[in-house]
């Protein structure tokens, strides 16, 4: 019977165990505050754990890199947030978190895709990465347009109005 599956389901959502990670580097931009606008011009580095330095043999060849990152500023009550305007913007439709980019999430984790402009031991340089100074980067891949571009993707009439 369904009802009792989605029960079963439940119940084996809510006994997961916590999951703990470690972060791999961190960001540094001399940026302090978060922007709303302006990331484009940035440039950053990405500084990780001298241990990885092996881990990243090949990074270089690749123009674009996936970044993911811990939103560390995120407080515990914005955490909590479980509907918002996309930007704020009242003129927006209200919604769930995981319908929006927001970093207003339970799990504030931040993905980016940016340039990889230079690689030296185990610092990268990219431009535009959304996050601040002293931002934990929890993993690196590779960025392949086959893979993880979708021409024909599907989006809400309101995204064209950001």
């Amino acid at each position: 019977m369904w009802w009792r599956r989605k029960q079963e389901e439940e119940a084996s959502v809510e006994s997961l165990e916590p999951v703990a990670m470690e972060p791999i580097g961190v960001v540094r931009n001399g940026v302090k505050d978060p922007q709303p606008d302006g990331w484009d011009s940035v440039t950053s580095r990405i500084v990780l754990r001298d241990s990885l330095v092996e881990q990243l043999d090949g990074i270089e060849g690749y123009s674009h890199i996936l970044v993911l990152f811990w939103i560390h500023k995120v407080s515990p009550e914005r955490r909590a947030t479980t509907k918002l305007h996309p930007r704020g913007r009242e003129d927006l439709p209200l919604l769930g978190v995981f319908a929006t980019r927001t970093q207003y999430r339970p799990n504030p984790i931040g993905a980016t895709v940016v340039p990889l402009l230079e690689r030296r031991g185990t610092t990268l340089t990219v431009l535009g990465l959304d996050a601040i100074d002293g931002t934990p980067v929890l993993d690196l891949k590779p960025y392949l347009p086959y893979h993880d571009s979708v021409p024909d993707a599907r989006m809400p009439d309101w995204v064209h109005k950001v």
